[in-house]
């Protein structure tokens, strides 16, 4: 198993590219089991990328690289008999393997899907996704810790879906299921995330009828086929946040590019009322060198606010603050686990409920921590590229599930960082 050493206290300069977004990439994916043919550019190579693909695969799908080289576009082909059945060893290695339902379901009438898998930061119940298909008028049965749906004669039948909640991936499968279902099916309570703005643009560019993207309605009048399309994924926010708090928290001057601005709005507020220094341009930002931080008071929530995926990486930032800050997880119920492990790194933090409470002007100093999920991972390189001394940040395999090269891409901005395998004992 891998673990990230870093030697803290370097000033990072230099350009990074940020690559193309892990959670648009993975529902794209499984669309294409609706495509026929498929080609994505700008996908992340990730592990969770991988996980998907093998999916897919074991479902009769065949892929290629355009470029063996350069594995960031993909050519999808599902033309020839897909099965329906998405077996536990694939699917319980992330939670978004459970996409593939909707498609499925409504491309061949059955689906027997595991219950999925994925980072231990919650319950994460796929209720959500099994509402949308039945009232899309699927027959849904549980058994043996599979899920398993079968249409009536005719396929699936446009309807009304108001979600109680929201969520990305039961919006994501809701879009994917009417996209061929008969008639008219209106979504409420969509989710709004770029992701899911990437997707429905993606199916609309293979034929699709979708309105009110990027709105909390979405309606979608069904169609018979779909088309071949080539699409171009959109960079990942959530990279581009965590490279920019990078900077910050090392007191640097960085630019980053290909991003898209108008997905991190909120975020950017949130930095620039702590005072961080930046400039946008085009498709890029730069951040430079920050003064005093203040501290911060915020919710997490559903996009345009701001994302649980960018929690860890703020706390970490708030540290070094002055003041108190005060981060409230309403998305997530057991999304502190790095908490435990920044105070290891010399953090102040306490749990109160869903509310991480920072006492800030903490100074960070090296020592061993352990990654428990992707965003806690990033969390704990952040912490580690400030410290005085060594870091070591074991079980990095949740950070390779989300972030492509992140050490490269820091060790090239002159940090000091290197991977090491540790010996089994």
């Amino acid at each position: 198993m891998e673990s990230i050493i870093i030697k803290g206290g370097k000033t990072l300069k230099g350009t990074i590219n940020i690559s193309g977004s892990k959670n648009a990439s993975l529902p794209l994916l499984a669309s294409s089991i609706l495509a026929g043919k498929l080609q994505l550019n700008n996908v992340p190579y990730l592990a969770d990328i991988t996980s998907m693909l093998d999916l897919l695969s074991s479902l009769g799908l065949k892929y290629k690289y355009i470029d063996k080289k350069n594995k960031n576009s993909i050519f999808l082909d599902s033309t020839d008999k897909v099965s329906s059945i998405a077996e536990y060893n694939l699917v319980r290695k992330m939670r978004a393997s459970f996409l593939v339902l909707g498609p499925l379901l409504t491309r061949t009438g059955f689906a027997k899907v595991s219950l999925p898998g994925g980072c231990a930061i919650g319950l994460r119940p796929v209720d959500l996704h099994v509402y949308a298909m039945k009232t899309l008028g699927a027959e849904i049965e549980l058994n043996d810790g599979y899920v398993i749906a079968k249409s009536k004669k005719g396929g699936l039948i446009g309807n009304k879906i108001k979600f109680p909640d929201i969520s990305v991936g039961a919006t994501e499968n809701a879009i994917m299921a009417a996209v061929l279902a008969r008639g008219e099916t209106i979504i409420k309570n969509s989710a709004r995330e770029p992701e899911v703005q990437d997707l429905c643009n993606c199916l609309v560019a293979m034929g699709a009828k979708i309105d009110g993207i990027g709105t909390s309605v979405i309606t979608i009048q069904g169609v018979t086929d779909l088309k071949q399309v080539t699409h171009d994924i959109i960079p990942d926010r959530i990279e581009v946040c965590t490279f920019i708090i990078a900077a910050v928290i090392t007191q640097s001057h960085l630019s980053i590019h290909k991003i898209n601005t108008n997905h991190i709005k909120y975020f950017l507020k949130i930095i620039e009322e702590m005072g961080v220094n930046f400039k946008i341009e085009k498709n890029k930002i730069e951040v430079f060198k920050s003064g005093i931080l203040k501290p911060v008071s915020l919710k997490t929530s559903a996009y345009p606010g701001f994302p649980t995926d960018i929690q860890a990486q703020i706390v970490t930032l708030a540290c070094l603050s002055i003041g108190n800050s005060e981060i409230q997880e309403n998305i997530f119920e057991n999304r502190f686990m790095h908490i435990p492990e920044l105070n290891r790194l010399g953090a102040n933090i306490s749990i109160e409920g869903n509310k991480a409470l920072i006492k800030g002007k903490s100074s960070f100093v090296g020592a061993e921590v352990m990654a428990t999920d992707l965003r806690a991972s990033a969390s704990l390189i952040l912490a580690g590229l400030a410290a005085k001394g060594i870091t070591k940040v074991n079980r990095v395999y949740h950070l390779d599930r989300g972030y492509e090269k992140i050490d490269q891409k820091l060790l090239a901005c002159g940090a000091e960082i290197y991977r090491t395998k540790n010996e089994r004992p």
